[in-house]
């Protein structure tokens, strides 16, 4: 895996540093996941761990959301630029059939495979909100929120109704952001309407977390609660064009910009509802800035191939880690986990949920993504010149 990781990032002009951190990213959702099915910080990890420290490692995983957001802000603004020449210029039609070839291949293959599961009976694929079935027609109204960008507000108004669903919502902020993100580059096409749509953005942000502190439908799942992180990676995308740093100065921004990421997070969520988002994005836009144009070094590659693999991987395993944890808080529930069986089966989780990933991408969306766009959108490249426009443009991911 690790070499296969490398030789991805050679191949495609991936960077390897913005990989590795969406491979941290995934890893903390994922765990999150596992920890709320299986209270993982009850586990022999407590012998060398406190648990209270663990509780904070395993439950905040949801800023591993924030930073993904910071990311996509970042790299779709990134591939703008590269593209269309400039952010004015962007075609927004070959967008937005870049971004549906990309992204809805695989998210129609979970939605099938989660409505399969329900239909079957599996209480953890099921429309149930405190105790109360939905019934399986809600899964018309549940698919097609997340289909069509909605999800997230569905849940605001119904709550938690569908295990392996629910996470989904991130991929409403997300489709929504590319929804309305070519618009606003058309329509304000001067720099100062942008900057000051960008400051909006950042502080409207933070007041509406704060206004909904106490209900985490609103302050962690809205469109509003999540749009500054993505304004940060727009931000960080245009600004880092235009850095000329030493790679020495790269190297030391960003070390201490990944220092800071890990103190924000071991902060935690609760009590930091309102700020402790925006920190956690700045720090990960200065990250991303310092790292744009970092050269990678071969201990780089040694020692972050499996996180760079599992972030080159992190939409497919967005979409699919939560059909393994379904499947097997069915087969093992969590009154029968004992303390011995979490840490072993959590190895299982992620290597079942690695191996899906694999699967569902080379066998389903990247095969599908190049027929789609050699098929649909070449009006911007020459022949030769989709494979790496693809290559480029699956580093995009909603997370």
């Amino acid at each position: 895996m690790n070499s296969l990781a490398v030789m991805r990032a050679e191949n495609t002009g991936r960077n390897i540093f913005i990989d590795i951190l969406r491979g941290v990213s995934i890893v903390l959702v994922m765990l999150l996941h596992y920890s709320l099915a299986y209270h993982l910080q009850t586990s022999p990890l407590q012998a060398w761990v406190s648990i209270p420290t663990l509780r904070t490692i395993f439950y905040n995983g949801n800023y591993g959301v924030d930073m993904f957001f910071v990311i996509s802000g970042f790299l779709i603004t990134s591939n703008i630029l590269t593209r269309y020449g400039s952010l004015a210029d962007v075609d927004v039609s070959h967008f937005y059939k870049l971004r549906f070839f990309r992204l809805y291949p695989l998210v129609v293959l979970a939605l099938v495979v989660i409505t399969a599961l329900g239909l079957a009976g599996l209480s953890h694929f099921s429309n149930v909100h405190r105790d109360a079935n939905l019934g399986n027609g809600f899964f018309l109204v549940a698919n097609l929120s997340v289909l069509t960008f909605w999800h997230n507000i569905l849940m605001e108004g119904v709550g938690y109704f569908n295990y392996a669903m629910n996470i989904y919502w991130s991929l409403s902020v997300e489709e929504v952001f590319y929804l309305l993100f070519p618009l606003v580059l058309v329509v304000a096409r001067r720099r100062w309407q942008l900057l000051a749509l960008a400051g909006l953005c950042m502080l409207v942000a933070p007041i509406y977390r704060h206004l909904h502190q106490d209900d985490e439908l609103f302050f962690m799942y809205g469109n509003v609660a999540c749009v500054d992180m993505l304004v940060y990676g727009c931000l960080a995308a245009v600004i880092a064009r235009k850095l000329q740093w030493l790679n020495p100065l790269r190297r030391i921004v960003a070390v201490l910009a990944c220092i800071a990421m890990a103190w924000i997070y071991m902060q935690g969520i609760q009590g930091h509802e309102s700020l402790g988002a925006t920190f956690l994005g700045i720090a990960t836009a200065l990250f991303l800035m310092a790292v744009s144009r970092l050269p990678t070094g071969h201990s780089s590659r040694l020692l972050g191939g499996p996180l760079a693999w599992l972030g080159a991987h992190s939409y497919e395993l967005y979409l699919f880690h939560i059909v393994v944890l379904g499947i097997m808080a069915e087969l093992v529930p969590r009154a029968a986990m004992t303390v011995e069986r979490k840490l072993p089966l959590l190895a299982v989780f992620f290597v079942l949920s690695a191996m899906l990933a694999w699967v569902t991408a080379r066998f389903c969306g990247d095969p599908l993504n190049r027929w789609l766009r050699r098929r649909f959108a070449q009006s911007h490249f020459m022949a030769e010149g989709v494979a790496q426009d693809f290559a480029t443009d699956t580093m995009q991911a909603a997370d």
